[in-house]
């Protein structure tokens, strides 16, 4: 199925809802950032107003992380304030207002605070992020916003080299890399693979460059 044909299906089931959550999960190094801008795209060719909402925005902040003893393991579950995700998912589900939302900047490898805001204008909002259909809680409460789920697997071989490839891009070494890579992502990517609801729609090749 590809992007366009995926937009047809959100476009349908968006139809006369006044807000319409989309939410597209995944391992990390699935390809989720990328998808969610492509398929922006199509609903922007529609004259659709759409809004991406990142779950990237709620990284406990380093200092958080490092005093709690979790810097390494940033990424993983217990490293986000999943709470505050699932309280302001639950205040986008309406539309009576405009909404303001964090975001990440993945080169300073820091939370971005009201990067964006949610208007009420936004009929589909594109929520993006690991965690989206974990069955475990407190993730697990995200499940009843979501009016259409997507998940990405490309695969555990690719996954494993872009993950290895951001931490190249990263400047590490090699060696550096495969072992950051080892240590965190491909755990956290298998946790995504083995605790994730069914979703609406499987994608499992995009074409589109990952991010």
């Amino acid at each position: 199925m590809t992007a366009e044909e995926i937009a047809g299906l959100v476009i349908a089931q968006a139809a006369g809802k006044t807000r319409h959550l989309v939410a597209i999960a995944g391992p990390p190094g699935a390809g989720k950032s990328t998808f969610a801008f492509t398929l922006q795209k199509f609903l922007s060719a529609h004259n659709l107003r759409s809004k991406i909402v990142p779950m990237d925005g709620f990284h406990l902040d380093n200092t958080t992380l490092s005093t709690r003893g979790l810097l390494e393991r940033k990424g993983a579950p217990e490293t986000f304030d999943a709470d505050g995700f699932v309280s302001l998912i639950k205040k986008l589900v309406k539309s009576d207002r405009n909404i303001t939302i964090p975001g990440f900047d993945r080169d300073t490898d820091s939370v971005i605070a009201d990067v964006d805001i949610v208007t009420r204008q936004d009929a589909i909002l594109i929520v993006e992020g690991n965690y989206l259909l974990v069955d475990t809680s407190p993730w697990s409460k995200l499940k009843r916003f979501w009016g259409q789920t997507i998940f990405i697997n490309p695969g555990i071989e690719t996954l494993e080299q872009r993950l290895i490839k951001r931490w190249l891009d990263q400047g590490l070494n090699p060696e550096q890399a495969r072992t950051r890579a080892a240590q965190n992502d491909i755990p956290n990517a298998h946790y995504v693979l083995d605790h994730s609801s069914q979703a609406d729609i499987q994608i499992t090749r995009l074409d589109a460059p990952h991010h």
